[in-house]
């Protein structure tokens, strides 16, 4: 069967959405969506902050221009460009011109599921770079996109090579899912239990001054510290696992993922197996997880310890909204990008158990966190068979 040469827009129609101008938003109505939430969804990470667009004005604008359809393909074109998002059966949002291109009215001869794929491989991705346009932030022209060159297997090899991905991207999200009920699992258990102050045999317990019989109230810094061990280039090693502020959760309790390190000239914290992470620039502060191995991680975080009777109820109270919150409102003003102030974080109130229910709770947690663990551990996997199967499957090495 031969493979054809062609260009993207030969097989769709290119486009963007319509310009909503700042005016024109509102706190409520329509999700109205940039890269950064695209990228949140594609990591089955919950939205938590966006803009929106009156209904109304969504309504007018599916009548005269059309909105995204069930299949559509979008692609970020701006900030982290050349990621690639199928538009569900389930969504219903609209978009910032610039921020995504918009694919929609495939032909016969082009899947947009092939060509989601085709973007992600290392073709699609070197392709897509080079047509980026820009200095301090780059962009992707849509003039650019439907110019950009393809090989085009037959639609029935298209539809194969779409499966065996697909089946890669299902068991993934399927992981996510679980991991995000887990996750929802250990919050519930710390707000019932250190919060609500529901833990086994309260009714038991008096409470004097929202504090337990048994139990302490002491500030964040009793129970951890932080580690300040700092590694200039040339103290890291080659290949040593580096986590960056891209690679850690969203307000979850997921370990984080390592990569390689953009910042080879940079200083960087080091960290140690069941260290916890917490970005430390306020759009960050909702990043927390906890680490696997021994690696450094970007000056961005702060790495906090503690002893292991300790560490789940540090681990949940530092993703707790609540702390997250107070983090937020005490931060230093000023800058251009405030960062978060250890000497008034240290000082947010924490409550420590006596020692049967504390050694209860740390061991619930363990349990869930050992789960979580494995969940994403066995995603690392699909994620890096599912690339290693792209190229050879995008080039025809592999038959299908």
């Amino acid at each position: 069967m031969s493979w054809i040469k062609t260009t993207i827009g030969e097989h769709c129609t290119v486009t963007s959405s319509k310009r909503f101008h700042l005016s024109e938003r509102s706190n409520e109505g329509i999700p109205f969506y940039c890269s950064k939430e695209i990228i949140q969804k594609i990591n089955g990470q919950k939205i938590t902050e966006c803009d929106y667009i009156q209904e109304e004005f969504y309504e007018n604008v599916k009548k005269q221009f059309g909105v995204p359809q069930p299949g559509d393909l979008l692609i970020t074109t701006r900030g982290t460009y050349g990621v690639p998002y199928i538009y569900t059966d389930t969504d219903r949002f609209y978009f910032a011109d610039g921020n995504l291109t918009w694919l929609k009215n495939f032909d016969d001869v082009l899947l947009p599921q092939y060509l989601y794929y085709w973007v992600l491989s290392y073709e699609g991705q070197k392709k897509i770079d080079a047509i980026a346009k820009g200095t301090a932030q780059k962009a992707v022209p849509i003039a650019a996109i439907k110019l950009l060159e393809l090989c085009l297997p037959p639609l029935e090899m298209q539809y194969q090579i779409v499966d065996i991905l697909s089946a890669y991207d299902k068991l993934i999200g399927n992981n996510r899912k679980q991991i995000k009920l887990l996750e929802e699992a250990a919050q519930r258990l710390y707000k019932e239990w250190f919060v609500d102050l529901r833990f086994p045999g309260y009714e038991n317990v008096a409470v004097i001054n929202g504090v337990p019989e048994g139990w302490k109230k002491v500030c964040l810094e009793d129970i951890c510290l932080l580690r300040k061990i700092v590694l200039t280039p040339d103290e890291i090693l080659p290949g040593i696992p580096y986590i960056g502020l891209e690679h850690m959760p969203r307000n979850d309790i997921c370990l984080c993922n390592w990569g390689e390190s953009s910042e080879v000239n940079s200083n960087k914290f080091q960290y140690k197996e069941k260290d916890i992470l917490f970005g430390k620039i306020r759009s960050y502060f909702h990043k927390v997880g906890f680490t696997i191995n021994t690696g450094v991680t970007s000056t961005d975080s702060i790495v906090l310890f503690t002893d292991k009777q300790l560490w789940a109820l540090l681990l949940m109270t530092v993703s707790s909204n609540a702390f997250v919150n107070f983090t937020s409102q005490s931060c230093k003003e000023g800058a251009k990008m405030p960062r978060a102030d250890w000497n008034e974080m240290k000082k947010y109130p924490v409550l420590i158990a006596d020692s049967i229910v504390q050694f209860r709770f740390e061991g619930l947690i363990e349990i869930i966190a050992n789960k979580i663990k494995a969940l994403a551990m066995q995603n690392r996997c699909l994620l890096e068979a599912r690339n290693h199967l792209l190229p050879r499957l995008m080039n025809g090495e592999l038959e299908v």
